[in-house]
Order: structure tokens, then C-alpha cells, then sequence
């Protein structure tokens, strides 16, 4: 009887073990999907943990040996218009599409390139191209003094500075801001020779300043202590620049209206690029639709869903 008593006591004791041991252990689980929405497999495996009561996520564990990506995604940037739309060709499919946002601060061109198909369900769209415009030194450096009085001699360094900026205006833009203005264009030789008249008279005081009939201003400079008529220096109005404003790109033309004070004899210059803005939104338009004529793909303007 004891060897009999002792026997059964081990039993039981393997019959615990085993079921404390099923308690605590997981299992996995085929989950099936069907009615529910598209995108899912048929089936979803998940492993059911007894000790916590809860479901757990296996797919973690099988992505540790993936050998390679199950899709494309991710954004790319660009840094100009050329290799944005060389990226997107290399990658775009039937369905993808352009979005331009075309308004300042911050234009943007944008690839989605895994677009929604139209009439079937919607795909990732997960992988893009940006070209964010990136503006060049150069125009930075005219909008970030647009309309800030400088001192003569500063003023007359940045015209000479900027001389490869400066652009003869075409006979439309002459017919076009003349009038409006009511002011005299001026070439670009004209601005240069404007620039050393004014590091002549750096230390000159102005006697006064005139407008004449033609459009143009003259300002008479006087040398301090010196009892003479002075010299009279014509100012135009208006002249035009022409740059890239964003890298690589082709060039924007901007009318600019040149700008005085005089006050207590001395005088403080600036000048002030018309609707710079808009000629930017402009440019960004062109590029858009350039893009767009290249790569064949749609193009709106605005920007895709986050």
C-alpha cells in the first residue's frame, strides 16, 4: 500500500506541473478577417497570453527576419526642380500624382508617388518626393533688405554688390510700370553709375531734392563747409532685377522702385521690390505644371492628405 500511495502522489504531482504549466504558456491563434474592411490577409495571427488574458501581436517577432521591405515608403527631398522630377520618374506609377503648393512662406512641390487608385480601394500613400523651393543667396539677400533705409554707403556697396542682378527692362515692362509708377526706369549701367555718384558724395549733405516732369528725381549734394552750388545727381525711379530665386532655377523678374528720405540733410535710401510675392507664386506655378508636362503625371494645386 505505501509503494501504491507514493506512485499516485508523483502522478499528481506531473499532472500539477503540466497544468501549471498550460496556464501560463502561450498559444497562437488564426483570426479570420473575412467581412471585415480591405487592406487585411485572410488570416491574423496573434498569440494569446493565459498568464496576462490578453492577445499579443506576433507580427513584431516576424518582421525581425524580414530580408527585405514589404513596400516602398518614406519621403524623399530635393533640393532642385531637376532632381525632383528625375526622382519622381524613376519611381512614379500609373497613379501617382503631383500636388504644388504654390503660396508663400513656404511653396512646395510634393510626389505621391502610391497614390489612392481612382474607383478601388485606397493604397498607402506612404512614399513621396518634396522639393521645398530652396531660395538662393542672392534673393534672400533682396527681400531681406526690402524696404529698410540704409545709409549712403551702404546703400551704394549693395547696388554694386548686386550688379549682376540688375536687368534692362523689356518694352512691356516699360509700358507696363512707367505709367503706373509715373516714374523713369532705369538701366542697369544707370544704377551702377548712380552707385559711384553716391560714394563721391558719401560725406556730402543734401541741399534739396526735386522731381522732374520726366519722372525722374534729382538731389543736389552739397561738400560741408564749402560755400558751392553743389552737384545735382538724377535718380530713376524704378529698374528691374532678374534672379533665380530658388536654386538652380530659372530666373524671376521683379520691378523695384528706388526710395529716398531726406532728413536734417542727410539721406536714407531703400528701395522696395513690387509684389515680389506674387511673381514667386508665379514661378512656383510654371514649375508645377513643368513638372507635371514632364513626368506626364496629374497635377493640383494644394497638398496631398496627411
Amino acid at each position: 500500500m505505501p509503494d501504491k500511495d507514493t506512485s499516485l502522489d508523483a502522478h499528481g504531482i506531473d499532472l500539477i506541473k503540466t497544468l501549471a504549466t498550460e496556464a501560463v504558456d502561450p498559444f497562437l491563434l488564426l483570426i479570420e478577417t473575412t467581412g471585415l474592411s480591405a487592406g487585411l490577409p485572410t488570416n491574423l495571427p496573434v498569440a494569446f497570453d493565459r498568464k496576462s488574458q490578453s492577445f499579443k501581436s506576433v507580427k513584431p517577432l516576424i518582421e525581425e527576419f524580414r530580408q527585405a521591405p514589404d513596400r516602398r515608403k518614406g519621403t524623399a527631398t530635393v533640393e532642385t526642380l531637376a532632381s525632383f522630377i528625375a526622382l519622381v520618374d524613376r519611381h512614379k506609377d500609373e497613379d501617382s500624382v503631383l500636388f504644388g503648393k504654390t503660396v508663400w512662406p513656404d511653396p512646395k512641390l510634393t510626389a505621391v508617388l502610391d497614390y489612392d487608385r481612382e474607383g478601388v480601394p485606397a493604397r498607402n500613400r506612404s512614399h513621396r518626393v518634396v522639393y521645398a523651393f530652396p531660395l538662393t543667396e542672392e534673393f534672400k539677400a533682396w527681400v531681406n533688405g526690402n524696404a529698410k533705409p540704409m545709409e549712403q554707403d551702404l546703400f551704394a556697396a549693395f547696388l554694386e554688390e548686386h550688379a549682376a542682378e540688375l536687368a534692362a527692362p523689356s518694352d512691356g515692362e516699360r509700358s507696363t510700370y512707367e505709367p503706373l509708377f509715373k516714374e523713369k526706369f532705369a538701366t542697369p549701367s544707370e544704377l551702377i553709375a548712380l552707385s559711384r555718384h553716391l560714394e563721391v558724395f558719401v560725406s556730402a549733405r543734401v541741399k534739396q531734392g526735386i522731381r522732374l516732369q520726366t519722372g525722374e528725381r534729382t538731389i543736389e549734394f552739397s561738400e560741408e563747409h564749402k560755400d558751392s552750388k553743389g552737384e545735382v545727381v538724377t535718380i530713376p525711379g524704378i529698374f528691374m532685377v532678374a534672379l533665380p530665386a530658388f536654386v538652380d532655377g530659372d530666373a524671376v523678374r521683379i520691378p523695384v522702385r528706388l526710395r529716398y528720405r531726406i532728413v536734417s540733410g542727410d539721406v536714407k535710401w531703400f528701395y522696395q521690390l513690387y509684389r515680389w510675392e506674387f511673381f514667386l507664386r508665379e514661378q512656383v506655378g510654371y514649375d508645377l505644371k513643368e513638372a507635371a508636362d514632364k513626368t506626364g503625371l496629374p497635377a493640383f494645386e494644394g497638398a496631398p492628405e496627411a
